[in-house]
Parts: C-alpha cells; sequence; structure tokens
C-alpha cells in the first residue's frame, strides 16, 4: 500500500505504472528536479490535486 508520505520517485521506482496514474491526475512532472525530493502529497498540492482520489488511484495498483 502507498501512503501520501511516500516520496514521488519513490513510488514510480516501486510501481512503474505509479506513473500513468500521476500523469491522469495532472502531476506529469516525473522529470522535473522537484520530484526528486517531493513527496506525493507535496506534489498534488502543488498541482492542486485532490490527494484522497489520487491515492486511491494509486493503491488500486495493487
Amino acid at each position: 500500500m502507498f501512503t501520501k508520505e511516500m516520496g514521488i520517485i519513490e513510488l514510480v521506482e516501486a510501481h512503474p505504472g505509479a506513473a500513468g496514474v500521476l500523469r491522469q491526475h495532472g502531476m506529469g512532472c516525473l522529470g522535473c528536479i522537484a520530484a526528486r525530493f517531493e513527496t506525493i502529497e507535496q506534489g498534488a498540492a502543488a498541482h492542486g490535486i485532490d490527494i484522497d482520489k489520487l491515492m486511491a488511484d494509486l493503491n488500486a495498483l495493487v
């Protein structure tokens, strides 16, 4: 199970399919420098993304 405290890169390394879910929610900047140190929650907040919906969709992968 993924948590909103996980790093974005940590998430994608654990489950590469998560990148598609992030993109669907409007977080398509996986190559940006911020993705290397931001948590999922921080990235979602920066992009105005509903963290609860994002987490539900990410956890549906596992």
